[in-house]
């Protein structure tokens, strides 16, 4: 079995191990807020750009959440990627309940997103916690600029790599007063991780989680591989997800990047 089919098994069991109600009232804030479940600096930088009659898609898109805000800014259509069914069933939900009839979502490998689709989208993103699940960042940008158009745009939100040498709050290393740097910033062996998956579910004794760690330099590089020119990198001192005890002590914890594809 890949590591691919074991994080599959792995996030579809912590969905059905969800917090009470986890998800289900997102549709309420899609109907009352403006572009919700996006970071400040994130919601600055999407309204730089020209949604309007645009076709969009966020891989990794987990329960649909900021695709289904992004709608809101005039695309004309979007399209949803991610490995497992049933939080891609809660998405469906979501869209139906706010009204959003021009989103789909796609179940399977990012990878193997089928040939159907490239070439036809204007603009790509990923969120927090999401690069993490491939071990070959090349690979997964080759996809990226296969599916854009030319002169497509890829936007990455994400942990700052940083912060993977960090121990946080419940690990044997993490020590508050210290805040010591615990792990390689260049560690090669994946992490795995057999606990649930904290912010969408309880603690249980769980299917592996296989995720790997990349450098910043990783990520610039796969992306110049593959097409895909860099116009804006921003880092900034605050986690987006995992822990507040780093936060603005001058450590770079999380980071916006965004890139076009050369025709």
């Amino acid at each position: 079995m890949n590591y691919f089919e074991k994080n599959k098994q792995a996030w579809e069991e912590a969905f059905e191990h969800r917090h009470k109600n986890w998800g289900d009232d997102n549709y309420r804030r899609l109907l009352t807020e403006e572009l919700p479940f996006f970071d400040e600096n994130v919601v600055k930088e999407l309204k730089k750009i020209e949604f309007k009659e645009k076709k969009i898609a966020q891989f990794c898109c987990n329960n649909g959440r900021e695709l289904l805000s992004l709608m809101s800014l005039g695309a004309k259509s979007g399209v949803g990627f991610d490995i497992a069914d049933n939080i891609l069933a809660q998405a469906k939900n979501t869209a139906e309940k706010a009204n959003i009839k021009n989103c789909e979502f796609v179940t399977g490998n990012i990878l193997d997103i089928s040939h159907a689709y490239h070439g036809q989208f204007d603009f790509i993103f990923f969120t927090i916690g999401a690069i993490t699940w491939f071990e070959d960042l090349e690979v997964l940008f080759k996809k990226v600029t296969a599916c854009l158009k030319a002169d497509g745009v890829l936007l990455i939100h994400d942990f700052h790599p940083f912060m993977n040498m960090l121990a946080l709050p419940g690990e044997e290393d993490f020590n508050e007063e210290i805040k010591q740097v615990s792990y390689s910033y260049f560690r090669t062996e994946p992490w795995i991780e057999t606990e649930g998956m904290g912010y969408m579910s309880e603690n249980y004794s769980s299917k592996e989680f296989i995720s790997f760690s990349h450098t910043m330099a990783a990520i610039v590089t796969s992306l110049a591989k593959n097409n895909l020119k860099i116009t804006k990198l921003e880092e900034f001192d605050y986690d987006v997800g995992l822990s507040d005890v780093y936060d603005k002590q001058g450590f770079p914890l999380s980071f916006l990047v965004t890139a076009q594809k050369i025709s």
